[in-house]
Order: structure tokens, then C-alpha cells, then sequence
């Protein structure tokens, strides 16, 4: 916490050009991507025939250090692999590869896959979006899957291009080694859960605890006490952030909770969430493929939040750093009225609608918010797909 971030960043891309592994006088791995596969899919193969399981299948064959190249950079920039869609002409490397990750990023976000789960706390309007892996023990099929997705969140820091990812805080902390807290991590994964502990921790009589317990069986979360038929009580069991039922303790089913073990229980819950959030078997696939691409003791510099801003760059487009990374071409300058025009119809848009203009002008939604020709370097020291170019129209003058 005593560097900051741009030093840290300069520290990090030396050494990833440093690493590098696939040299000039090796062709860069291709592979063939079918659009139509995912159209029409039935739901069984869906997610087998998504963008994400194509190119995994193709790479999985490809040695990792065909993937180590050096950070892109001016106009002909080097990307991990290249992309051919079957059916479409694409001239150049740059733009079928940006959209690629934009389109691996939704499918990661959706029903498609299931390596990652939405939080539980979107459920009520908080974090809304954000994203946790799914803690659920894993066939070797999905810890291939997961050792990709962490292969892919390091050719994006290589390509310098912001993934669109909207993963909580425990994701981050989880990878760059720091511990979870455990309340503000479990509050902003699962909120009902924290509150649900929290009933139990601040109980202060047997009498608030029955309460508690007929709240919760009005619920369905609770059973009768085995010792009085008519009073209700919760056992040594929770939902999983899956879904299922799981046992707190051996024999779980059949312990009730009392006045005298209600804080082991409490305990008991926030332990499952905290396993749940560090998705240790998930976690260890995803620092393998990440550690296959960069080395993984430059992530002992970063903070979380310095790691995401390093894989997934700002949510947002700034507007005044955009201007500052343009281009114009010969015969236009930034004074010239339909230029003033152009900048100012921007400055109205939403930050959604900025979003979807940078898709729509680079193929990816997230630009990079630093860019070393901003401390005087060379153009070719642009990282893309900076300098945006704009250009006068085709055609007769006066068109």
C-alpha cells in the first residue's frame, strides 16, 4: 500500500516483457471459432458449444508458453492467439480478438456456463451483478474450465484489454492471497444470510431465541423440537449457496439448536460461507492457469482492488482521458466545429451509451485508463486500442 499504482504497474509490465516466451520466429496459435454452433443449441450442449468451450478445447493442446507474449502495444499489436470466425472474412488480428473476450465475458455472466454464480445479496438490490465463482466441488472437466478462465484473465493483462467481469471484492482477495473478512465479506456476498447470523449472535434470552425459531418456521426453516412437539426449533443444517441442504456438523439433521450451542451454530453458518466464498479447489485451478501466463509473485505487490483494476480496468469511460488518446486525421483538427459537435454529443451520453460506443468503435466495452504516452513516450508506446482515429469522411468534397 506504500507504492503507488502506476509504479507498481511499471514494475509489473517490465516484467511481463520480460517473460515473455513465444518468440518472433514462432507463428501465433490459431484457433477457429463456429457461430452458428451456439445457435439453436439445445441447453444440454449449450454451454459445451459457447465461445468460452471452443476455444478452451482448441488451447488446451497449445504448451502455455505459446500464450506468453509481450504487452501489445502501437498499431500491430501481439495477442496470445489468433481468432478466424468460420463463415466471415475478418481482415486483421486486433478486433476478432477483443471480441472475443467481450463475448467469453457475457457467456461467463449467464446461464451458458456455471463457473460463476451470482451473489445471493442482488437478490435484494445490493452488488447487484457481481459475481462469485460457484463453490461446489468440481469434475477434472471444470478444472480444466477454471484453469482456462485463469489462463484468460492473464492474456487479458498481457493484451492490456479490460475484461468486462463484475467480480465481488472475495474473488480479488481471494486470488492475490489476502484473507476474507468475515463480516464485511459475507455481508457483501450474502446479506440475508449475515443478517441471519447476526438474529442469532445478538439473542439475549431463551425467550427471544423461540421467537426467533417461530419466525423461522413460519419461513419452513425450522422443524419441531423432538423434546416439545409444539415448539419449534432449527437443526445443525443451512442451504448452501447452491441450493442444497448441508449438515453444519456430523449428524447435523438431528441436533437442534438451544440456547446453549446458538453461537456454534451462528459460527458454524458464516464458516460454510467463508469455505464457500474461497472456493479453494476452484481457486487453486484458477491461480494455476493464471500463473501459467505471468508470474504469480507480481500478484504479492497488487491489492485486490489493483489486481481487478489491472484484469478489468474502470466500469465507466472517461470522456476527458478518451480526448487525450484521439487522433486526427489529415485536414481535421479538435476546433473544428463537427469535431466540438461530435465531442459534445458524447459528453450527453450515459455512461451505458458511452459503453456501447466504445463497442461499437473498438469491440470492446472497457478502454484502459492508463496508457504509457501519456509520460511523453513515442506513439508506438500507445496501448490499444489507443489512439482512437478520426477521420474526414470518404468521397467528393462537400459529402
Amino acid at each position: 500500500g506504500l507504492i503507488f499504482y502506476d509504479t507498481k504497474v511499471t514494475v509489473m509490465n517490465r516484467v511481463l516483457n520480460a517473460t515473455v516466451q513465444r518468440t518472433a520466429d514462432h507463428a501465433a496459435p490459431e484457433i477457429t471459432l463456429d457461430p452458428l454452433e451456439i445457435v439453436g443449441a439445445g441447453e444440454i450442449r449449450s454451454s459445451e458449444n459457447s465461445y468460452f468451450c471452443q476455444a478452451a478445447r482448441q488451447l488446451g493442446c497449445v504448451p502455455s508458453s505459446q500464450l506468453c507474449v509481450k504487452l501489445a502495444s502501437g498499431g500491430d499489436p501481439t495477442y496470445a492467439f489468433n481468432i478466424r470466425f468460420t463463415g466471415e472474412e475478418v481482415h486483421g488480428t486486433s478486433g476478432s480478438f477483443r471480441h472475443f473476450l467481450w463475448q467469453v465475458c457475457k457467456e461467463l455472466q449467464s446461464s451458458s456456463l456455471s463457473l460463476l454464480l451470482l451473489c445471493p445479496s442482488s437478490a435484494v438490490n445490493k452488488n447487484k451483478g457481481k459475481y462469485i465463482l460457484t463453490p461446489s466441488p468440481i469434475t477434472y472437466a471444470e478444472e480444466q474450465l477454471f484453469h482456462f478462465f485463469g489462463q484468460l484473465l492473464g492474456i487479458a493483462i498481457r493484451a492490456d484489454v479490460p475484461l468486462p467481469l463484475d467480480l465481488l471484492p472475495s474473488f480479488w482477495k481471494t486470488l492475490v492471497g489476502e484473507p476474507l473478512d468475515p463480516d464485511v465479506d459475507l455481508q457483501e456476498a450474502d446479506i440475508l444470510t449475515y443478517n441471519y447470523v447476526k438474529k442469532f449472535e445478538n439473542i439475549n434470552d431463551e425467550t427471544e431465541l423461540e421467537a426467533l425459531c417461530a419466525e423461522i418456521a413460519s419461513q419452513h426453516l425450522a422443524t419441531e423440537s423432538p423434546d416439545c412437539p409444539n415448539k419449534p426449533c432449527c437443526k445443525f443444517t443451512y442451504l448452501s449457496l447452491t441450493g442444497e441442504e448441508v449438515e453444519l456438523c456430523p449428524r447435523g439433521r438431528h441436533i437442534p439448536v438451544g440456547w446453549e450451542n446458538k453461537d456454534v451454530y451462528a459460527a458454524a453458518i458464516r464458516s460454510l460461507r467463508m469455505r464457500e466464498l474461497q472456493t479453494p479447489e476452484c481457486m487453486t485451478a484458477v491461480r494455476a492457469g493464471l500463473g501459467s501466463i505471468i508470474p504469480l509473485q507480481l500478484l504479492t505487490t497488487l491489492t485486490p482492488l489493483e489486481m481487478e483494476l489491472r484484469t478489468c480496468g474502470l466500469p465507466y469511460i472517461n470522456l476527458e482521458f478518451l480526448k487525450a488518446h484521439t487522433m486526427y486525421q489529415v485536414g481535421l483538427m479538435e476546433t473544428d466545429q463537427h469535431i466540438e459537435f461530435f465531442w459534445s454529443a458524447l459528453e450527453m451520453f450515459t455512461q451505458e451509451e458511452l459503453c456501447k460506443f466504445i463497442k461499437f468503435a473498438c469491440n470492446q466495452e472497457r478502454i484502459p485508463f492508463t496508457c504509457p504516452c501519456k509520460d511523453g513516450g513515442p506513439d508506438t508506446a500507445h496501448v490499444p486500442p489507443y489512439p482512437m482515429k478520426i477521420a474526414p469522411p470518404d468521397g467528393a468534397a462537400g459529402m
